[in-house]
């Protein structure tokens, strides 16, 4: 596979950073370079990631969201976001890492035919070079999408985040049978390859103190996940937030048998657990713990509202009721979506409020809170 010029420069912005860093760099300072540096990151380079195929003639893509599988998943999501534009007096929606803008588009199309009236919808994205793909699906309403690189110090309304914190950089914790470590890139001296490399640090599971676990055991802790539901939760002053992606509550997360932790890159459509190749050509990601999410909401003064898997979520909005009038290749799609097999179970959704909180449609049957 030949490697742009794009590639070797991040390659090189890699080596740099470990050089600067003593000679060992952590996980999750790689794991930000390797997606988000700037013009030559993943997420900031001109790669087209989103797509149902890997194919030519779709122009290549490395990985399908519930947005560009099926528009029910925006239609269904935008009943809730209609509840809570309401139940918090707001009317401002704010969606972080927008991808194509398929669901932007599917939530300001069906807000409209619901006559739900918002003054603005915000995308807060670090991928720049997403934003002209986003402003061209999102034409019809260029009165109100606004693009902002941060969010501001204080703002309302109802926020979304599909599949944000699963890119979030993790640390990567190692244990050796006696003591965890923290695991990090290295330049081989041998080689001169970058490689994992572990040495001794202050982090620890969160439930180190009451498992067992085997030796040769790898997990992630999401510190930066966390930090950013803190950060939500300092800056909105009156409204609710649903963030949806695939994980786990703790217990499940770091059950011993999960011995190899949630790693996990994608490229053209195939899965594989080595982030330390093919650098800015594919996504790395981490499964979420939810327990730690809605811990760090609570603690900085958010309500929960629930925690369910998607498939409940998108029924409780009224999933069911878009199916009897969809085609038959449209709930073929659909089906993806529910089925426990494929993002029904996997993928959850949390959601949190201001204030005393609302009882959200989305968590109105099978919530699992109590999982948490």
């Amino acid at each position: 596979m030949t490697v742009s010029k794009s590639d070797s420069l991040l390659d090189q912005k890699i080596r740099q950073a470990i050089n600067e860093a003593g000679g060992w760099l952590g996980f999750d300072q790689f794991m930000a370079l390797a997606l988000y540096a700037p013009g030559l990151g993943y997420y900031s380079n001109q790669r087209r990631k989103f797509g149902l195929m890997p194919s030519a003639k779709e122009g290549g893509s490395d990985f399908v969201t519930a947005p560009e599988m099926s528009p029910l998943f925006g239609r269904a999501l935008a009943a809730q976001v209609g509840q809570a534009l309401a139940a918090t007096a707001t009317d401002e929606v704010w969606e972080f890492g927008a991808g194509t803008g398929a669901l932007a588009a599917q939530v300001l199309q069906a807000l409209d035919e619901q006559g739900q009236q918002i003054s603005s919808y915000n995308i807060v994205d670090l991928s720049g070079s997403l934003r002209q793909r986003q402003a061209e699906r999102l034409s019809a309403w260029s009165g109100k999408v606004r693009w902002l690189d941060q969010l501001p110090e204080a703002f309302e309304g109802v926020v979304l985040g599909n599949e944000v914190l699963d890119a979030m950089p993790v640390q990567l914790l190692a244990f050796d049978g006696r003591a965890w470590a923290e695991r990090g890139v290295v330049v081989d001296e041998q080689t001169g390859a970058l490689a994992f490399a572990d040495r001794p640090g202050a982090a620890l599971p969160p439930v180190a103190d009451v498992l067992h676990f085997a030796p040769g055991t790898v997990t992630e802790i999401h510190a930066q996940a966390e930090a950013f539901v803190r950060t939500l939760a300092a800056s909105l002053r009156r409204g609710a937030v649903f963030l949806i992606d695939y994980g786990f509550p703790e217990a499940e997360y770091y059950h011993p048998q999960r011995s190899g932790g949630t790693l996990m890159c994608h490229h053209e459509h195939r899965a594989d657990a080595d982030p330390l190749v093919l650098l800015g050509q594919k996504d790395i990601t981490a499964h979420v713990n939810f327990s730690g999410i809605a811990l760090a909401g609570q603690d900085a003064g958010l309500t929960v509202l629930g925690y369910t898997n998607q498939a409940h979520f998108l029924f409780n909005c009224g999933l069911a009721a878009l199916l009897e009038t969809a085609s038959l290749a449209e709930r073929v799609m659909a089906h993806k979506l529910i089925a426990e097999h494929e993002m029904g179970e996997l993928f959850k959704v949390i959601g949190f409020a201001t204030g005393d909180g609302f009882d959200a449609m989305g968590f109105s049957a099978g919530d699992r809170s109590h999982s948490l």
